[in-house]
């Protein structure tokens, strides 16, 4: 009798569960899934510094963006391999303490991710040792921050404290040279800095010198030292500005940001060495590029397709890539706004998310899971002056 009474009210506590969920408009079974989204900005206008949102991994609504730490030109941002921190660049040539140099002082921040809400804990905030740091990038340890100094044209590296803020820098390679452009290339402007998949090698492009250059990392002890050879080198004029892997780790790409041009690579994992094997445009041949430029290139998750924007022609370019690695391009796409800067993909490859600097609006666009086509989901929001989007889910 009691065993059957209990049966009963379990029956009944899980009907009013379920009746709950629904009357929300959520799952009996699971909340919604969704990602966590921080936007960097430029703060020479109305914004005041990182921005969060959440995006919805079934429709691709986001949230209303709530401002998460106040900072001067976080222009990009990386998160730690368990999402726990979050680190900023300050994109100028004076950050405070900076010593007087030729190339300049920025500044790169650590803040602690409040998981449940997204705001930001400022940790502190380090000297970059080169002006404009443009790009950072967490190694797959956690233990060490690397940052791309474009107005300094060196790339640095500083460790990271149990509690995620940041020492000094630990290790620093100041790029030297110039390139056939003297307008744009008349030293070295190191413009991202990215790790290979196992975590052993860095790879900074420098769009001064028309080079991926390659350093042997050391994650232990937080230093980077030249590879042999140090570098592979890109067609003259040509810019190269962001990079990225293919999650086969046989392949990388790097866009070239004054010709609107891709560059494909063959990349031999032991020897950490590029090979370029093929340049394709990512705009069409016949389209107006005079003040167009590329500014980011991400692989999908799935590895089957590359996208990159292109700035002054206000689209995301999509390439469908082979088994060998080669490129082919299946069209161009509205960003939804002016001077689409960088984008992210989410951690499920459904949703790209396009930040349009200009005129502050961040458009979501649906991935075609077969075609790699980008399509309108109608949702998009404002944040002043976005440059960089990074998420994750949990």
């Amino acid at each position: 009798m009691l065993w059957s009474r209990a049966l009963e009210c379990r029956r009944w506590i899980g009907l009013l569960s379920v009746l709950s969920a629904l009357s929300l408009g959520g799952s009996p079974m699971q909340a919604e899934e969704t990602a966590r989204v921080y936007v960097g900005t430029y703060t020479t206008g109305d914004s005041e510094g990182v921005y969060s949102f959440e995006l919805s991994l079934e429709s691709g609504k986001p949230t209303e963006p709530v401002l998460a730490a106040k900072l001067t030109n976080p222009s990009f941002v990386a998160f730690d391999p368990q999402h726990h921190f979050l680190y900023a660049v300050n994109e100028v040539n004076d950050f405070p303490g900076a010593k007087s140099t030729k190339r300049g002082d920025g500044g790169v921040s650590a803040f602690r991710i409040d998981s449940s809400t997204g705001k930001l804990t400022p940790l502190n905030s380090q000297l970059t040792r080169g002006g404009a740091p443009c790009h950072v990038s967490v190694d797959a340890t956690g233990r060490n921050v690397l940052v791309a100094n474009y107005g300094g044209g060196s790339v640095s590296v500083l460790p990271v404290n149990e509690d995620g803020s940041l020492k000094e820098t630990s290790s620093f390679v100041q790029h030297e040279g110039s390139s056939v452009d003297p307008g744009r290339q008349e030293g070295p402007h190191a413009h991202s800095v990215n790790l290979s998949l196992d975590n052993k090698f860095a790879f900074v492009a420098d769009l001064g010198l028309d080079q991926v250059l390659v350093y042997r990392f050391d994650a232990k002890n937080g230093t980077i030292a030249p590879n042999d050879p140090p570098h592979a080198s890109v067609k003259p004029g040509g810019g190269p500005r962001h990079f990225a892997f293919h999650p086969s780790g046989k392949f990388a790409y790097t866009n070239n940001e004054m010709t609107l041009v891709e560059t494909a690579f063959k990349y031999d994992a032991a020897a950490g060495t590029l090979t370029p094997f093929q340049y394709i445009s990512t705009i069409p041949d016949d389209a107006d590029r005079k003040g167009a430029s590329t500014a980011e290139t991400l692989v999908h998750p799935s590895g089957k397709f590359l996208y990159v924007s292109n700035r002054g022609h206000g689209s995301i370019a999509a390439f469908a890539i082979a088994d060998d690695g080669s490129l082919t391009r299946i069209g161009n796409y509205s960003s939804g706004g002016k001077v689409p800067r960088n984008f992210g993909i989410d951690p499920t490859g459904k949703f790209l998310v396009a930040a349009n600097q200009d005129n502050g609006v961040i458009e979501v666009l649906r991935i075609d899971q077969e075609t790699g086509v980008l399509k309108e989901t109608g949702h998009r929001i404002n944040v002043p002056n976005p440059v960089c989007i990074r998420m994750f889910v949990e």
